[in-house]
């Protein structure tokens, strides 16, 4: 088959180039369409079910909302894990499927079981789904600017005169409620239809809201009760339909008109008649333009609230595009005047910043990985037109890569990309062994004897098409155990497995093609065989190969030796499951105690920007304080999650590297009194949180019933974490600590005056809570009319108790006396996960590794924490993935190697020569181990593939030393000599591949910007193993092949077909 590809395109060389220059231009069309992101979309498969509870504390949301829903989500097919958390006024419910699973399936299946689960639910209770996104899904946040807070911003000062009403709270309180109906009702319309939006979250600012703050003295005045405003003011903001009204020869609609329209429109409803007088709602009520409570708020820079949005693309979309659309339509907007004069929309986090980065970090390690490997060619060769075939074969590879991954619907980002950065040395290897053979044999055609061109090309193409087709095969089978990982680490590193596999595939076709072809018309041998560095190269290798073959047993012993004090170096090498992504932005998680309140929270927010901000590496930090619109994040105003935006790299000070930055802000905001701190990154936390229900990098899952054993046994795990060395921003889950007014109601006494549970409970719900009796319409704007007490009878225990109840007498009970009304102190969330109430112990690690640190938090939990009948931890994040990967590869690593001894079997039709190249494997490990201890890495998900990687290069190295000595030996040469010339004739090629691989891998290396830190392990273990494994693998791998070969010649060819 190689044999007749090769003669096909020596004689078609034109349709060979011709085909090449279209799969080029075809491969940059094909790259300009592929997705592009920063990192690989991780997001398991799942359907968030969000229900509002106005009013509920976190109990009632959990025994009458999230029980029953999660009920009802059980035994869904293809169900992995559900999640649930009760909070004030909220519950949501992550069910969360098998990665096979599609997710709009997925979707379909909860929302039959949601319609199921409604007659279970309180009424007015509508459990909804979050929008179709991912932990990746928020690409664009913005705050909205207005008129005076712009012109603050140009001197950053505040002034007097007219400019003063900015620091007037009445005037900040109407700008922020304008800025937030303007974000509610025109810019989320329209950002949502920029494609691939799915909607557009929203914080911050004022909620507008019309209340009627009904007088209790006056309505025992007109002996009206609270439930009658609220019917009258229900039903009298309607129009009606009167079907048609036909005369003579028209048709007219008929209307009755009768929404609310003015605040007088509401003023003026009749709530009842008295001896012929009405009692109008503003006799009893004063009627105003408010805003609804409020459970959060968006600082900025620690001086002034804004009004933010959050962009949240599409499951799938191409988040540059996507980026780039919304940016655009942005700018419509301000140029066609659809914003108020002087308002802008601010970015504070922008998803192509990050992307540019991660690509330019990939792309330029790519671009010098090429440059490098065509200078090592042409060192060793000393012959610019053999550079330029090799220099063909890796453009070209690279570009029919991209086509084919646009067909498979790869997106191009940091692991793809790096897959491509990481195979530039095998991209090379198999043109670099061609050009080099071709290059010997042109050198040597001389003589009577001597052959045409086509013919030398032909014949050493064909020497060495066969080690090259399998050197791919078996480099592309070892990377089968990344295609099978599963989870986080499967969505990760699979498609750098594809792609690297795609890309080996194709350089195949271009090495057995193309690369003959060029060498066809460019070469002409008219240079010396070999170059002085060569030359120099065999003068010192064969008087070492030969007293390797004098000393077999001393070099396999000291050799075995080597392998085993490696090995014994593994201990010391940390473990941890992916390296930190480093993302250019912080979010440093703050948590305040459960009873702060949303103004003293903004409070001590500022205080956090203003430490924050002394750091000149910061350019600008904006928190989210407490609960968005979409409850995504379903923070409490108590929590706030700050997105920082830092400055260029090259003008830090503090520190050169973002974890000594984050290390220095976490110090210093450990300084200030009543909060603590949880370091992240935007990306990291939003795909933590939806992972594993935890903004952590770990955490100790501790499940059980009870919540107050479950509070103090987490306090006690945390305080045996504080004596770990590594365990940073500890983080127990907040359960308890939560203020509750309890209003108690004593059955027997309400009993004595006819009062229902109802009508107390009505009194609680309207004249404390306030309740939504209508909406308001302005145009298409819709806003909630509300009933409510005014403040000074609501805001305190004597108020509420002094508030009156008709009892069915017709006699005024004050609530005092049908109910204990106090104090008390309950839970503010309540988790679940498997049907089981469960809280968490959060950490992240610095400076250790996270194997190291689990190893001996286990050691010390089982040893000093007793837990009850019925309580159990198990270890989540990270730590959790890792596990899981490495359950996996011990399975596939094996069955894998297995498969490479059988291609190496069907190569050779020889088990002895498979067993030979085989045992040389274990000396890759020497190189690879060593390197991490040295460079300080951690054994990890990256360097694991490291290791894959380099026993497939060392199974290639293999091949070709022993199918040329097999070729000697067939041509008549006695074994010694053939492994003596073999070796020595193969020096050159087989240094050049060690040579290209290892500086096609050294930009990753030494690679400092976005996203180098997930490459630098895999980078780090492949230069050093490879180092170690060619040495050995020339001169182990000879002194061990007289032991192994064949008595008969014979059985060294390959099948027919190859």
């Amino acid at each position: 088959m190689i044999a007749s590809l090769l003669e096909f395109s020596l004689r078609q060389r034109i349709l060979v180039l011709g085909l090449a220059c279209f799969l080029s231009v075809a491969g940059v069309f094909s790259f300009q369409s592929i997705p592009i992101d920063a990192y690989p979309d991780v997001t398991n498969i799942q359907a968030q079910i969000l229900t509002d509870a106005p009013g509920l504390s976190p109990v009632e949301v959990e025994r009458f909302i999230t029980y029953p829903l999660e009920l009802q989500m059980t035994g869904l097919p293809g169900l992995a894990e559900i999640r649930s958390l009760s909070k004030f006024a909220l519950s949501q419910v992550t069910v969360v499927f098998n990665d096979d699973v599609d997710t709009y399936f997925a979707r379909q299946l909860v929302l039959e079981r949601i319609i199921a689960a409604k007659e279970r639910l309180p009424a007015g209770i509508e459990p909804v789904m979050a929008p179709v996104s991912t932990g990746l899904g928020e690409v664009y946040q913005y705050y909205v600017e207005g008129p005076s807070t712009l012109r603050q911003a140009q001197d950053g000062q505040l002034r007097t005169g007219p400019d003063a009403a900015a620091t007037d709270p009445a005037i900040i309180e109407t700008e922020l409620t304008d800025q937030r109906t303007l974000q509610d009702w025109v810019l989320r319309p329209l950002l949502k239809g920029v494609p691939g939006v799915v909607d557009v979250n929203r914080t911050g600012g004022f909620v507008k809201q019309y209340q009627v703050l009904v007088d209790p003295a006056k309505l025992r005045k007109f002996d009206l009760t609270l439930h009658d405003i609220y019917e009258a003011v229900a039903k009298n903001n309607a129009n009606a339909g009167g079907n048609v009204l036909e005369r003579h020869a028209e048709r007219a609609i008929v209307r009755g008109l009768g929404l609310i329209k003015t605040l007088s429109d509401i003023e003026s409803i009749i709530v009842k008649e008295s001896g012929g007088t009405p009692v109008f709602v503003r006799d009893v009520a004063e009627v105003r333009i408010g805003h609804a409570v409020r459970h959060g708020a968006v600082l900025l820079n620690g001086e002034r609230e804004v009004v933010a949005g959050t962009v949240l693309m599409i499951r799938g979309g191409n988040a540059r595009q996507v980026v780039e659309e919304v940016k655009t339509k942005v700018e419509d907007l301000q140029q066609n005047h659809i914003l108020p004069a002087g308002t802008k929309l601010v970015p504070f986090y922008d998803r192509i910043e990050l992307v540019t980065a991660a690509i330019n970090t990939v792309r330029d390690a790519l671009i010098e990985g090429i440059v490098l490997v065509v200078f090592v060619f042409f060192f060793f060769l000393g012959h610019v037109r053999s550079a330029v075939v090799v220099t063909a074969s890796l453009i070209v590879t690279p570009l029919i890569t991209f086509i084919v991954m646009q067909r498979m619907g790869l997106s191009a980002n940091l692991m793809t990309l790096g897959g491509l950065a990481i195979a530039v040395g095998e991209i090379a290897d198999g043109s670099l062994v061609v050009v080099e053979n071709v290059y010997r044999h042109l050198a040597q055609n001389n003589g009577s004897t001597k052959k045409s061109t086509s013919e030398v090309i032909l014949q050493a193409t064909k020497e060495v098409g066969r080690p090259i087709l399998f050197g791919i095969l078996i480099i592309s089978v070892v990377f089968l155990p990344l295609m099978t990982l599963q989870g986080m680490e499967g969505k990760m590193f699979a498609p750098l497995a594809y792609t690297l596999v795609i890309a080996l595939l194709a350089s195949v076709v271009v090495t057995l093609t193309l690369s003959p072809v060029l060498a066809s018309l460019i070469l002409r041998g008219d240079h010396p065989e070999e170059t002085r560095l060569t030359r120099w190269m065999k003068l010192r290798y064969l008087p070492v190969l030969t007293w390797t073959l004098q000393h077999r047993s001393l070099v396999l012993s000291s050799s075995t030796a080597l392998v085993l004090c490696s090995l014994a170096l593994v201990p010391y090498v940390g473990r941890e499951f992916i390296p930190l992504l480093e993302e250019g932005a912080l979010t440093p998680q703050v948590v305040r105690l459960p009873s702060v309140s949303l103004p003293e929270s903004i409070e001590m927010e500022k205080q956090t920007h203003k430490v924050m901000l002394e750091f000149p590496e910061v350019r600008m930090a904006v928190s989210k304080i407490g609960r968005p619109d979409i409850a995504l994040g379903p923070e409490e105003p108590n929590e706030s999650d700050p997105v920082v935006a830092l400055s260029d790299r090259s003008t830090w000070k503090t520190a050169s590297t973002q974890s000594g930055l984050t290390d220095a802000i976490r110090k210093r905001l450990a300084e200030i009194p009543g909060i603590s701190v949880l370091m992240s990154q935007p990306i990291q936390e939003r795909v933590d949180e939806l992972m594993s229900g935890i903004r952590a990098e770990c955490a100790i899952k501790l499940f059980g019933e009870d919540l107050d054993v479950l509070h103090d046994k987490a306090k006690e795990i945390a305080a045996l974490l504080q004596q770990i060395d590594g365990v940073k921003d500890i983080k127990v889950e907040q359960l308890a600590g939560q203020p509750y007014l309890t209003v108690d109601i004593d059955r027997q006494k309400i009993a004595r005056f006819g009062i229902n549970v109802a009508d107390v409970q009505e009194i609680v719900t309207t004249a404390i809570g306030g309740k939504v009796a209508t909406h308001v319409y302005e145009g298409e704007r819709r806003f909630e009319l509300t009933l409510r007490f005014p403040e000074p009878q609501r805001n305190s225990i004597g108020a509420i108790g002094e508030i009156r109840v008709k009892s069915a007498s017709g006699a005024l009970i004050p609530m005092s006396e049908l109910a204990t009304i106090e104090m008390r102190e309950g839970p503010s969330r309540i988790s679940r996960e498997g049907v089981k109430r469960r809280i968490y112990v959060a950490f992240n690690v610095v400076g250790r590794d996270i194997g190291g640190v689990v190893d001996e938090g286990r050691k010390k939990l089982a040893s000093q924490v007793s837990l009850p009948e019925g309580y159990h931890v198990t270890w989540g994040g990270a730590f959790e993935n890792m596990e899981r990967a490495n359950a996996r590869l011990l399975i596939v690593v094996p069955i894998t190697l297995g498969l490479v001894f059988f291609l190496l079997f069907w190569a050779f039709h020889s088990l002895r020569y498979a067993t030979l190249i085989i045992i040389n494997l274990p000396f890759a490990l020497i190189g690879g181990v060593v390197s991490l201890w040295l460079s300080g890495q951690y054994l990890s998900v990256p360097a694991s593939i490291g290791f894959i990687e380099l026993f497939g290069l060392a199974v290639g190295n293999g091949i070709v030393l022993v199918s040329y000595i097999n070729q000697l030996r067939s041509e008549g040469t006695q074994m010694d000599q053939a492994i003596v010339k073999g070796c020595v004739l193969r020096l050159r090629p087989v240094i050049m591949t060690m040579m290209t691989t290892l500086v096609g891998l050294l930009p990753l290396a030494l690679a400092q910007g976005i996203g180098a830190e997930v490459q630098r392990p895999l980078a780090a273990v492949v230069i050093g193993g490879l180092f170690t494994s060619t040495v050995l693998t020339l001169l182990v791998l000879p002194a061990l092949y007289r032991w192994f070969a064949e008595k008969e010649t014979g059985k060294e060819y390959a099948p027919e077909w190859v």
